[in-house]
């Protein structure tokens, strides 16, 4: 028989010590419930997680807004703060960038000249258009209601049917994996096969509110935060601002 090697009793004291903690701590990590500090979310089934998250969303008072949105129209950057009475952030398409300023139904739009200046297909712009576009090159112009792009750009500042749209999950619910969203620990519901109809992320800390959706098919990832933070929305200085009466220039966009 082969004899064992002798160990020190300091060293077995240590090897007994690191043992017992780490016996210890794999016990604990067995009955840990995962729940334990949350807002009870996670233990719900995927429908009741959705429906908290709906609910949380349309009592709030304000959200920002900051992500990709993939549509028939292209694709939009979107980085904007929404409350009721109006919005304020930035909108950037394959080919610019604009501000959108909505103080309850006055809309405005903010960018640089080369976004107004335009021409026909596949041609230079015109002096007149250039010349037009350097006048309203950073300033706020007012979009008037009846210009057929007043509805477009507002749907970019109205909050609750902007998150009814973009929260909306298509497909059989199932409860998805943990997670956590700008540190905020979370709970996924997905919808469809593999997700493949959205997956939302809802907050399990305070109250439910969505924190990320990633829109099916590939439809853009938008992260949700700031939930009911108030900011302030006042019109532009007059002295920015161009009323370009009934209806806007047309756009190079």
């Amino acid at each position: 028989m082969t004899a064992l090697p002798v160990v020190p009793r300091a060293r077995r004291a240590v090897l007994c010590v690191a043992l017992c903690a780490g016996l210890t701590a794999g016990l604990a990590a067995c009955g840990e419930d995962p729940d334990e500090g949350t807002n009870g979310v996670g233990k719900l089934n995927a429908s009741a997680i959705e429906e908290k998250a709906q609910q949380a969303a349309e009592g709030a008072k304000a959200v920002r807004l900051d992500g990709t949105l993939v549509s028939k129209g292209g694709t939009y950057k979107l980085n904007m703060r929404l409350k009721q009475a109006g919005a304020t952030g930035s909108v950037t398409t394959k080919n610019s960038t604009f501000e959108l300023l909505r103080v309850d139904d006055a809309l405005y739009l903010k960018a640089d000249a080369g976004f107004w200046s335009h021409g026909e297909a596949g041609a230079s712009p015109s002096s007149t258009d250039t010349e037009a576009a350097g006048k309203l090159d950073d300033k706020y112009v007012r979009v008037p209601q009846d210009d057929p792009s007043y509805k477009q750009l507002r749907g970019f500042t109205d909050m609750a049917p902007l998150l009814g749209g973009l929260l909306a999950l298509q497909g059989d619910l199932a409860k998805g994996d943990r997670n956590r969203v700008g540190g905020v620990r979370t709970i996924k519901v997905t919808a469809g096969e593999e997700g493949d109809g959205g997956t939302l992320d809802v907050a399990l800390e305070g109250t439910p509110y969505p924190l990320q959706m990633e829109r099916g098919g590939g439809a853009g990832v938008l992260v949700l935060s700031d939930w009911d933070e108030d900011f302030a929305l006042t019109p532009p200085d007059k002295n920015a601002t161009v009323d370009y009466g009934k209806q806007l220039p047309r756009t190079s966009d």
